[in-house]
């Protein structure tokens, strides 16, 4: 609780739990007045060295005066954080606002001064860094744009956090001091420092989970069956390297062992770390249980325990307080509710799930919010794979479960730079934190494909365990925003595995033309039309007729591997007559015989089910040598996105280990499947050359950002939210460059004839009430009035149609240049962020959907992509011999709308229509601004881990 001369209540916006560099957590929170024992206690574990380096002076102890400055705060001028683990602290932060309470005011109100304090036992974790971030956040909160920090020169890891961190900033050295300065805005460089830290993280986190050295089951029963025995049994049987243990409190004294694990009563018993428990004990006592592993030094939990957020209110507060008292430990959890983990690594050979049999080793990375779904994706991956090791089967598997804590986002980080993962399959049924999501998607599909189906994509709502936010985007939208990411969009768990196992020992294709051939003219016929379906561009098909050999497939699939005009290749085949066995066979050997001699391009075959093609396809990939290349862009580890201070990618002449598996030729027994994998990955490819160079977000000299910051912020004093008025819309809009058409109210006849004459003929006049307005079609439109005498004829018209003026709000506008009408919106989505649409103004965008999006910033080549991306975009360059429109100017206004929304959070709707697009220059006819608050935290904020 704060005194009563503190000049804030206790802002609790600024809590957060982060990840630290080891992959373990913190709680970061203000510094209260109840925090006197604590900070005692924190300062009496520093170490001599740190107090110096912190005070500059040998300062043993705290004074009661200095408990009472270290903790007494106002939350503006004097504000202090802590980093906390298991309630007491392990670092403090606190700036001081120079000017303020006797600080020396030589420099603006809006700089601070900054200090650190990290008990030495938790120095190297990274906590410096992570609490920099917040304090900043706060300062700029509370209108600080810099900061100040002394730091002796001895003191190199304190100056590393600080000329790390990316800020722009200065150096000087003054009486044995060094003073850093650096401006609180974020940078570039920043940001990219911040996401890195982020990756490396909460890629740590998952990793101690998915590679743990030892495992306790928690609830294992002494009984067989039951779910703890179950795992047990699991982690067993996979031939786990590392330590296990059996747990149970009612297990006798006298009890050693179970199933030949060493047993114990309590995690407390056990003589040694233990880096990883699955708990599978009843929901009432997994509180006990999360107490005793924290005591114990427990990194991670897997809960498979049922109860939670799942079953109802109550549930999800159990399920919020399991988070908060495993965080409270430094603890990641997977679940509740999870079907568990799997890694299939030689050197870990763990099956921690619920999963009865090890998947084969492969390099599919899997996740599956639904235990139900992961087993059917475990089964299909084992069956189409039939029996070849390395080609697809998984590397990694997670089952979220009810994902309180670890999610999608978190394993994506780890998978980004796993070694042993080459393509990532998710199926998510709610995505927790989409800003997120949509960026870590990003980065991972530039260095390797991802494949995402959403399940509960209809029907309004998550399952019952899930909380996330609301999006006000229909899914359409939401899945071309994930496109725009670089995110394969499947809408079938058939489809998921369809494009893994393509993705998997394929080379990417470098563009839509295919080449088909067979033994089956029919399936030739249908593959083709498939193809037009898709979007590829197919050659003829070639049939080889029923009494064609292994040698003819051979030959004619080499040719057409050795065609300039081929990107990739489909084989039909029907069963051979007679021995279909070896026939099968000898096809098989014939085809990754011929794909391996150019293995530039991707073949895939298409097969019915009568015979055993596709087994034998993997019979003869589980054969092959052992050192085959890939296609450049697919397998190898270049990562165009990589943050910065990454591991380097292999050099030239080293072994990648993803070049070391055979090439598996995926078969597909329908020619509708094969032929939407191979668009899918072909518009991946396209997507992965277009990332390379992304384009950029320009500079226009004429915007004015701090007059609209000053606008923004006068309007915003006068409520929580609002629609802008006219001249309001026009003032904010105009600053960023964007000019709105003049319309002059019109009550009265007379006033319209008065408008009419300020603007000069011709004029348009307009009925502006909402059921009217842009409704051309419903007449509340009149264009081209050429003098006083039809305009005063079509207000009479427009009363006598529609109702009194008042009820019309009719406007009077100077006519614009004849063009297309277009329609530009943008808006602050609650879940997916800030997204810009276009689309052609009436029934092309609000009856048919024809809309683009994309998510902002927009940079230029996504702006000229965007333009040209609607199926109505003919009719702007020129459609059945009319004059193209000025799309250059058009994209100008979409950059334009981009920065404007980018810049100012609080402007969180702004709809343009319509624009008229001329042939020269075009004519913003209608606009309205929606401002609100900005949120206290979003995806460019310090990084902190989500509560759900």
């Amino acid at each position: 609780m704060q005194t009563s001369s503190d000049r804030h209540e206790y802002p609790a916006h600024w809590e957060a739990d982060v990840v630290l560099r080891d992959g373990g957590t913190a709680r970061i929170r203000p510094i209260t007045v109840d925090d006197a024992e604590r900070l005692v206690s924190f300062y009496e574990q520093v170490s001599d060295e740190s107090k110096y380096y912190r005070f500059f002076a040998p300062y043993p102890r705290l004074s009661a005066k200095d408990v009472h400055r270290f903790t007494h705060h106002d939350f503006v001028d004097r504000v202090g954080l802590a980093a906390t683990v298991g309630g007491e602290f392990i670092a403090t932060v606190r700036y001081d606002r120079i000017g303020a309470d006797g600080m020396p005011a030589s420099a603006p109100a809006d700089e601070a001064e900054v200090a650190f304090l990290v008990q030495d036992a938790h120095q190297g974790r990274g906590v410096a860094s992570a609490l920099l971030e917040h304090i900043a956040a706060v300062a700029r909160e509370r209108g600080i744009r810099r900061f100040a920090a002394e730091v002796l020169p001895a003191n190199t890891k304190m100056i590393k956090v600080f000329t790390d961190a990316g800020y722009t900033q200065k150096r000087s050295f003054e009486d044995g001091v060094v003073r850093l300065e650096f401006d609180l805005e974020p940078t570039d460089r920043s940001l990219a420092v911040q996401y890195a830290r982020e990756q490396r993280a909460e890629a740590r986190s998952v990793q101690r989970l998915l590679v743990p050295g030892s495992v306790a089951v928690i609830g294992t029963g002494r009984s067989p069956g039951g779910v703890g025995r179950g795992v047990l049994g699991n982690i067993r049987d996979a031939g786990f390297t590392g330590r296990l243990y059996a747990v149970n409190r009612a297990f006798p004294d006298d009890l050693k062992e179970l199933d030949g694990v060493p047993a114990h009563r309590s995690v407390r018993d056990i003589d040694g770390p233990v880096d990883l428990a699955v708990v599978a004990v009843p929901a009432a006592y997994v509180p006990e249980v999360v107490a005793e592993c924290g005591e114990h030094g427990v990194q991670g939990l897997v809960v498979l325990s049922a109860g939670y957020a799942e079953s109802g209110p109550d549930g999800r507060e159990r399920q919020r307080a399991l988070v908060r008292q495993a965080r409270a430990y430094g603890m990641r959890i997977i679940g509740p509710n999870a079907f568990g983990i799997i890694n299939t690594s030689a050197s870990v050979r763990l099956n921690a799930s619920l999963a009865p049999e090890m998947p084969r080793p492969g390099r599919i990375g899997l996740f599956a919010q639904s235990g139900a779904i992961g087993i059917a994706l475990l089964s299909r991956l084992h069956r189409r794979g039939g029996g070849v090791t390395g080609v697809t089967g998984v590397s990694t598997f997670v089952s979220s479960g009810n994902r309180a804590d670890v999610s999608g986002n978190d394993v994506l980080q780890y998978w980004y730079d796993d070694p042993d993962t080459d393509v990532v399959l998710m199926y998510l049924e709610s995505i927790g934190n989409p800003r997120k999501f949509t960026r870590l998607a990003r980065r991972t599909a530039a260095a390797k494909p991802l494949v995402v189906v959403q399940g509960a994509r209809h029907g309004g709502a998550a399952p019952q365990g899930h909380a996330v936010r609301a999006t006000r985007l229909p899914h359409a939208t939401v899945s071309a925003l994930l496109r725009q990411a670089g995110v394969i969009r499947v809408d079938t768990i058939t489809e998921l595995v369809d494009a893994g196992l393509l993705l998997a020992r394929q080379p990417l294709p470098a563009g839509p033309r295919v080449a088909i051939l067979g033994n089956s003219e029919s399936l030739g016929l249908l593959t083709y039309d498939a193809c037009l379906s898709e979007g590829l561009r197919p050659l003829p098909p070639l049939d080889l007729t029923t009494g064609a050999s292994a040698a003819d497939f051979h030959a004619a699939l080499s040719r057409a591997l050795a065609d300039e005009t081929c990107d990739a290749v489909v084989v039909t085949a029907i069963p051979a007559i007679g021995d279909a066995s070896t026939g099968d066979a000898e096809l098989a050997q014939a085809l990754r015989s011929a794909a391996e001699r150019v293995p530039g391009k991707p073949v895939l075959v298409v097969h019915v089910e009568l015979g055993g093609l596709a087994e034998a396809l993997s019979a003869a990939a589980s054969t092959a040598p052992q050192a085959v290349t890939t296609a450049p862009g697919l397998a190898s580890r270049a990562h165009p996105f990589r943050p910065l201070d990454f591991p380097a990618d292999p050099q030239p002449g080293q072994p990648d280990p993803a070049e070391d598996a055979p090439r598996l030729i995926p078969a597909y027994p329908a020619a509708e499947r094969a032929v939407r994998a191979l668009a899918e990955a072909v518009n991946y490819s396209q997507w992965r050359r277009e990332a390379a160079d992304p384009g950029k977000v320009p500079e226009y000299e004429d915007i004015d950002e701090r007059g609209a910051a000053r606008l923004i912020d006068g309007l915003l004093a006068r409520g929580q939210g609002l629609t802008l008025g006219t001249d309001e819309t026009c003032d904010l809009l105009g600053k960023y460059g964007i000019q709105v058409h003049r319309a002059l109210h019109a009550p009265t006849p007379d006033a319209a004839a008065d408008a009419a004459r300020a603007l000069g003929y011709p004029v348009a006049l307009k009925a502006t009430a909402p059921h009217l307005r842009h409704r051309a079609d419903l007449g509340g439109v009149r264009l081209d009035l050429a003098d006083e005498e039809q305009l005063r004829r079509a207000y009479a018209e427009l009363t006598d149609l529609f109702g009194k003026p008042e009820e019309l709000r009719p406007v009077v506008q100077g006519m614009a240049p004849r063009g297309v009408d277009t329609v530009v919106r943008a808006v602050i989505d609650p879940a997916a962020g800030a997204v810009l649409s276009f689309g052609l103004a009436g029934a092309a965008s609000q009856l048919l959907g024809d809309m683009a999006h994309r998510l902002i910033p927009v940079t230029d080549r996504e702006a000229t992509s965007i333009v040209r991306s609607i199926r109505t975009a003919p009719l702007l360059f020129g459609w059945r011999g009319s004059a193209p429109v000025d799309t250059p100017a058009l994209e100008e206004l979409l950059l334009r709308m981009s920065r404007l929304v980018d810049d100012h959070p609080e402007v969180v709707a702004v709809t343009l229509e319509p624009v008229v697009v001329a042939t020269h220059g075009l004519s913003v006819l209608g606009a309205s601004v929606r401002l609100a608050p900005p949120p206290a935290r979003d995806d460019l904020g310090p990084r902190t881990l989500p509560t759900y």
